[in-house]
């Protein structure tokens, strides 16, 4: 059964217009809301949301439709998205809503969705719920006797904030540390600064004061500019730089070098394998995964499995194979122990939980394997796919034969923006910089023809 409304995250775009508006999210609501009625128990929702302007327009559509469907709805308000992922499972819900578009700005928003067993949902499942949508909702609405009723969780910020202190091993603390944290301006605004300090570090905040349209501007895990400059200006001893919705996380150390989800995971998998807390004997990451990292994995005795982009691809498969941790080079890091889905605030406080009870500074988790350089071009693709020209073809099939077996080419349409993504992956820069190249021009040139 195919989708096309869900990507790789859930369902993404430009708020206000489709599928961003009121009308689709209404339906999502009572199309989802149906599609997970099942006993005859009052079934409920959780609902969070990040920073931005636009979910005051989508929250109340989606919460319209799970009532209609005879859904009780509890509204968790701007919270990371793996709080809402852990919450859905400790209220027991049957379903759980995050409102976020990550990364992106402030324009665009999604809809994320999770199981009951807090895990995001299987394509199949997505692919379930667009159809019933396409079928229309006359069929799903209950009795006005059922309806579902909607609540706001008062403690839903302190819940989160002592279920992530937990992870940290028990005999740690962090104090002596100085430790800039950038939260984006977006869902971990509130918890990150308040997790830091009670665990013990001396907290230098940035990007907490969300407006509802600084979201990521200039700020966060993709522009770590702010972060940087903060981590000089205060003599701190490392940044943690969180996206929109903090589920991915990246870092630097006191020389502002960063450190990216690649080098986060080799770290704490090396940590895990020394104390035999690693499970499954290899570590998940994805076809963007730095060829680095999995030669560093396979110096340790185990294996690096690839999945597609997308951390759900990643769960799955470390699922599948009875793995404990895995991730993004993007930020994205799972600990299956803990967390069904990527958790930035996780992620660091194990990295750091490394660095103190090993006792050495943050430029060792800079460096903890020697990455294969990599060029990455984005070029904006607004109608079709380039990537079926057989000019672009043709130049992948051209850089592919140069390069051989001294690296590798990945180039994908992105689920979450309308943007090819290149990667070129080698030991020599010069020759990837120059492969790159020639597939930028050439998807650009079938971009623009394809705009005329």
């Amino acid at each position: 059964m195919a989708r096309s409304l869900f990507g790789t995250d859930g369902i993404r775009g430009t708020a206000n217009r489709e599928p961003m508006t009121a009308e689709t999210a209404l339906a999502v609501g009572m199309a989802a809301g149906a599609q997970f009625l099942r006993g005859a128990h009052r079934h409920r929702v959780v609902i969070g949301k990040d920073t931005r302007l636009s979910g005051y327009l989508l929250e109340p559509a989606l919460t319209a439709g799970f009532i209609a469907v005879g859904m009780d709805v509890v509204l968790l308000g701007p919270l990371p998205t793996p709080a809402v992922a852990m919450l859905t499972r400790s209220l027991r819900a049957d379903l759980g809503v995050m409102i976020s578009a990550s990364h992106n700005p402030y324009e665009d928003n999604g809809i994320k969705l999770f199981g009951p067993d807090g895990f995001k949902l299987s394509d199949q499942a997505e692919a379930e719920i667009e159809a019933r949508m396409a079928r229309g909702g006359v069929a799903d609405r209950a009795a006005p006797g059922v309806l579902g009723r909607a609540s706001r969780l008062d403690d839903a910020v302190g819940r989160y904030i002592e279920f992530v202190k937990r992870t940290l091993p028990n005999q740690l603390t962090l104090d002596g540390l100085k430790v800039v944290i950038d939260c984006a301006n977006g869902a971990a605004y509130r918890v990150a600064p308040t997790v830091l300090h009670e665990l013990g570090a001396e907290v230098i905040e940035v990007g907490t004061n969300p407006d509802g349209f600084n979201i990521n501007a200039g700020c966060g895990s993709t522009d770590l500019t702010l972060l940087f400059r903060s981590v000089q200006e205060h003599g701190a001893h490392l940044g943690i730089a969180l996206d929109g919705d903090a589920d991915r996380v990246v870092m630097c150390d006191e020389k502002s070098n960063p450190i990216d989800g690649d080098q986060i995971i080799a770290l704490i998998a090396s940590a895990w394998h020394r104390a035999n807390l690693l499970k499954g004997g290899a570590v998940v990451g994805t076809v963007m995964s730095n060829l680095g990292l999995e030669r560093f994995v396979e110096s340790l005795g185990l294996s690096l499995v690839r999945t597609p982009v997308g951390d759900r691809y990643v769960v799955e498969e470390m699922r599948r194979r009875g793995c404990n941790l895995g991730g993004e080079q993007s930020g994205h890091v799972i600990l299956g122990d803990v967390s069904t889905t990527g958790d930035g605030l996780i992620a660091a406080l194990q990295a750091m939980a490394v660095m103190v009870s090993e006792g050495f500074k943050a430029s060792a988790l800079s460096r903890v394997f020697a990455p294969l350089p990599q060029v990455k071009r984005n070029i904006q693709v607004e109608h079709g796919d380039p990537l079926a020209a057989a000019a672009v073809r043709r130049a992948i099939a051209d850089g592919e034969a140069e390069l051989g077996a001294r690296g590798r080419l990945i180039i994908r349409k992105s689920g979450t923006e309308p943007v090819v993504r290149i990667m070129a992956e080698g030991d020599d820069p010069a020759l990837i910089g120059t492969i790159a190249d020639a597939i930028e021009r050439a998807v650009r040139d079938a971009a623009r023809a394809l705009a005329q």
